[in-house]
């Protein structure tokens, strides 16, 4: 897929995103511990490889429906708060380039508020970005070739876990910038920045940020990003989309309500003001409580610790838990967590002086 390619904008509407990935048929690697072991050992890059993604169960549906009502506003005003601080940082048209796949949905959000309530022309597209990798050029080539600023371009996320994407980001696009001569920011706008690494951040709550509970059926039915061999020198990276899913896909319904909601928290009570996030202080929590769980669990490797609510889910839904570790098993926030963990007799541990609500760690594939 090149720059002539047609619009992919997997379940959105055309106008709420354009996906600069390359759609492909990829086989998923059904052996997960076979997955680790290839990962863990070096012999092959997570990018490479899907994990088979199904269906949630409707126990964990209900959680996820749950999970929305209760913190559906919190996050309504995180998106409305984020969009309020990147129209203060951004003069004229704003370009949204969101990471594939977390920060898909809080992109389409985030064009519909800069958009009506902000009145700003706002253009959202969502790239793959790679740890070890880092981002998709020919996806930022695309977007300075089609009429858009650099100064315009805005990097937006869910979340930040230990801030690997976010310095992955900053340090790619540096290195963008010193290739070809341009200025664009890589700094990464989040919703909650646990890691004290994002350029700017409407909250370091690690609260249960809806989109965080499912994988493709609220992020317009894409897959995580893939770099492999089938993917072309010229093209954008690959990834999955899952038709089979179609009937069961929230992804509009659930980026509309926000908006809805956001929309009319504005109109109530206008736009809430930006609560100061000290990175500072969340780096620093966030090294000393890396240090930590190192230390407390014998883990070298620290990829295989994953702190905060939106990192332990993605491992309980597609890697080789160890174990996962709450502060409190009675916070709603958790409950999808404790069910994943029992429906896959994974350890729990509860530990109510964590920095987080959740915590999850990888099963090590190398370490015996």
């Amino acid at each position: 897929m090149n720059a002539t390619a047609q619009h992919f904008s997997g379940s959105y509407r055309q106008q709420d995103v354009e996906f600069l990935l390359t759609p492909m048929a990829l086989e998923p690697i059904r052996d997960l511990a076979e997955k680790e072991r290839l990962i863990q050992s070096g012999q092959r890059h997570y990018s490479e490889m899907l994990s088979p993604e199904s269906l949630p169960s409707p126990a964990y549906l209900a959680l996820f429906q749950s999970a929305f009502a209760a913190n559906r506003l919190q996050m309504a005003r995180d998106c409305l708060r984020l969009a309020a601080l990147i129209a203060a940082r951004r003069d004229g048209a704003i370009t949204l380039v969101s990471l594939a796949r977390a920060g898909t949905p809080v992109g389409v959000i985030l064009k519909h508020l800069l958009t009506q309530v902000f009145q700003r022309a706002c253009t959202h597209y969502s790239v793959s970005i790679i740890r070890d990798r880092g981002i998709d050029t020919n996806a930022i080539q695309h977007i300075l070739t089609h009429g858009h600023a650099a100064d315009s371009i805005v990097f937006v996320d869910g979340w930040t876990g230990k801030g690997v994407i976010s310095r992955e980001l900053r340090q790619s696009v540096n290195d963008y910038n010193a290739q070809h001569g341009t200025s664009i920011d890589g700094g990464l706008f989040v919703l909650s920045d646990l890691a004290g690494t994002a350029a700017c951040a409407a909250s370091s709550d690690d609260y249960l940020i809806p989109s965080s509970i499912l994988n493709a059926t609220v992020s317009g039915l894409v897959s995580r990003s893939v770099l492999n061999e089938m993917v072309a020198p010229g093209e954008f990276h690959g990834c999955v989309y899952y038709a089979q899913f179609e009937a069961h896909d929230q992804s509009r319904q659930f980026a509309d309500g926000l908006v809805a909601d956001a929309i009319a928290i504005a109109g109530s009570s206008g736009i809430p003001l930006a609560v100061a996030t000290d990175a500072p202080v969340m780096a620093a929590r966030s090294q000393a409580y890396m240090a930590q769980a190192q230390s407390d669990y014998g883990i070298t490797d620290i990829n295989l610790i994953k702190p905060g609510i939106g990192e332990a889910t993605r491992v309980l839904l597609r890697r080789v838990p160890e174990r996962l570790i709450v502060r409190d098993t009675n916070a709603p926030d958790v409950a999808h967590l404790l069910l994943l963990a029992q429906e896959k007799a994974i350890p729990v541990t509860v530990q109510p002086a964590l920095p987080y609500q959740a915590v999850a760690l990888i099963r090590s594939a190398v370490d015996g």
